[in-house]
């Protein structure tokens, strides 16, 4: 995918699919071009638009955001789709009790060689379980990081995709935005 497109790549009529049968993928988060971090992640499920993994907190330490904290023991459920413009990330801790989603608003995810690939676009939405603090975040990162000069068409893409994602976490169902390929009364995904 080019940096420079709001649209995703063109894709072959039938994407590439991670191999179920390998178990492992790992995911690459890409930020301002360079990878930001690379982790293992068990491959739970790939229907050729929407992948869900599993992975360990990739963090050594605790990161304390003040209304979250992520630590060693916390498992991520990751969602992530090759047409929609963010990814989600239910975060449970070591006893499996949910702590909320993080959604990071991204270009549409790319899957190849066993590779989940996620570019950030700075901009971030958090849920906690309760549904009481809807968050959005970095909004100060995304204005540094130019987007809106050098990719107008992406950061249009961005914003539209943060502010869906509020809408959808504040007015409830949002747990059916990672299990349904549409969203209540849309008849069609969020893709920005």
């Amino acid at each position: 995918m080019s940096a420079n497109s709001a649209d995703p790549s063109p894709r072959p009529a039938a994407p590439e699919t991670v191999d179920a049968a390998r178990g492992v993928v790992d995911v690459v988060l890409v930020k301002a071009g360079r990878t930001k971090i690379r982790y293992p992640a068990e491959l739970l499920h790939d229907d050729g638009t929407h992948v869900t993994v599993r992975a360990a907190w990739a963090g050594a330490d605790v990161r304390d955001f003040g209304f979250v904290r992520f630590e060693p023991g916390d498992v991520f459920t990751e969602h992530y789709w090759r047409d929609r413009w963010y990814s989600v990330k239910e975060v449970r801790d070591a006893e499996g009790a949910l702590k909320g989603w993080y959604c990071d608003i991204a270009r549409p995810a790319t899957v190849a060689a066993g590779e989940v690939v996620c570019e950030d676009l700075d901009l971030d939405l958090w849920r906690s379980a309760d549904g009481e603090a809807v968050l959005r975040l970095d909004e100060d990162e995304f204005a540094a990081s130019c987007l809106e000069t050098t990719d107008p068409s992406a950061a249009s893409a961005a914003r539209a995709a943060l502010d869906e994602l509020e809408r959808v976490a504040r007015e409830g169902d949002f747990e059916a935005l990672l299990t349904r390929s549409h969203l209540p009364g849309h008849g069609t995904a969020i893709t920005a």
